[in-house]
């Protein structure tokens, strides 16, 4: 494995969650002028509340210091210890604010979140100042049952009409719930103003059309069609729905595909799924290019040997960045690269074109970058099975693996701002 030189001009910090998603601890891992410096958050016991009573992470302070909400009473503390049991809700910065919409996917058995919905369904909870000592609860939203998506729209320069609201896709109801975001409004900024309703009659069975098998997971807005873009992996299509009318005005077939994003300017939605069944012996990812424009697929890559998981747009959108899992049989998963984090140039697009290909010991899971007036400095990779961060430059060079803590099942890292 390749690496370039350290930067020793690099200064940044990051907070480093890593646990079993029952039990977790943070490090807040420090770079300065060549130096790392690995910070465990002191560890404080379990709780022993019931689950959906245990304490809430929100954040870390630039003090290196846990940011904790209890989900009762939304009182926001910030202390010097990490309840090892706290939850470490999966979150949506909102762009452009200093909100983070954190998602609460219910009980399993039932989907809700029955501390603040009851039977109704389950929760998005706003935060004000996530990782900071000024923090503050701005309200939780009732939604449907989850697991769950948030997209955000507000008027830009091309969209001036544009209404400020989230969306919310419920992956277990077939749904999206509507949530007015637009300050202005008194009476019903941050609330459920109403419901989409997903269901296909032509595709589905069931005798009701809510909850039904549409399986929402990927949810897009386009500013240039002015239209909302949700797939629906049970019916292998995306709804084009109409915001002002929120109306379901036809279906594009998109069989196989398992997620949807659109590119930063909306041109582009990019599609990624996996053929686990044509061949006992390899898994097939293929990624699939939209163009709203002209209302037709433009591209298509296979990448043999690859599962995709998540995605990540550089801040300035200038790049794509695909992590990889581990899927498909025993035989499968032998020949499966699941430690490549795959590289995509946008500025080629419509065409898909991979700048690189990393091989980072372990799959990754989320990423973040450290960015000056000239672009991407370093970007920072968690890869939980190695309890590691790997660092690569804005060149797509790997630089280095820094060791954090333990291996874990799960973790996650974002740099302190």
């Amino acid at each position: 494995m390749t690496t370039r030189q350290f930067n020793s001009e690099w200064a940044f910090s990051l907070a480093y969650y890593a646990g079993d998603r029952k039990t977790g601890a943070v490090h807040v891992v420090s770079f300065n002028k060549g130096a790392v410096d690995n910070y465990a958050m002191p560890v404080s016991p379990d709780t022993e509340r019931e689950k959906n009573l245990k304490p809430v992470f929100i954040g870390v302070t630039a003090q290196k210091q846990a940011v904790i909400m209890d989900p009762k009473s939304k009182q926001i503390s910030v202390q010097s210890d990490f309840p090892c049991d706290a939850f470490a809700a999966h979150d949506y910065p909102e762009p452009n604010s200093h909100r983070v919409w954190f998602m609460n996917d219910g009980d399993k058995e039932t989907g809700n979140d029955t501390l603040n919905c009851g039977d109704q369904g389950s929760s998005v909870t706003v935060i004000e100042n996530a990782g900071h000592d000024t923090a503050h609860w701005i309200g939780t939203v009732c939604v449907g049952r989850g697991h769950h998506q948030a997209l955000f729209v507000k008027p830009s320069a091309d969209d001036a009409d544009a209404l400020k609201r989230v969306y919310i896709s419920n992956l277990v109801d077939g749904s999206i719930s509507i949530i007015d975001n637009d300050p202005a409004d008194n009476t019903t900024c941050l609330s459920n103003i109403g419901t989409i309703n997903l269901f296909n009659a032509q595709s589905d069975d069931a005798g009701q059309s809510q909850p039904n098998k549409a399986f929402p997971h990927g949810l897009c807005y386009s500013h240039i069609s002015k239209k909302l873009y949700c797939l629906c992996n049970g019916y292998g299509d995306i709804a084009v729905i109409d915001p002002a009318s929120l109306q379901l005005e036809r279906r594009i077939a998109f069989t196989g595909h398992s997620n949807l994003f659109a590119t930063p300017d909306g041109r582009f939605l990019i599609g990624r799924g996996a053929d686990r069944k044509s061949d006992d012996e390899h898994v097939m990812a293929f990624i699939s290019v939209y163009d709203v424009e002209n209302d037709v697929v433009c591209d298509r890559m296979n990448l043999p040997d690859i599962y995709i998981s998540k995605y990540f747009f550089s801040p300035q959108g200038e790049t794509l960045y695909l992590t990889t899992a581990v899927s498909g049989n025993d035989v499968q998963q032998q020949h499966l690269r699941s430690d490549a984090l795959l590289v995509f140039d946008m500025k080629a697009m419509p065409t898909l074109h991979l700048l690189a290909e990393l091989r980072l010991g372990a799959p990754a899971g989320t990423l973040d970058f450290a960015v000056n007036d000239n672009g991407i400095e370093a970007v920072f990779v968690a890869t939980a099975e190695t309890g590691s961060i790997a660092v690569i430059d804005g060149e797509h060079h790997l630089v280095d693996s820094i060791r954090v803590c333990e291996p874990q099942k799960h973790s996650r890292l974002w740099v302190l701002r």
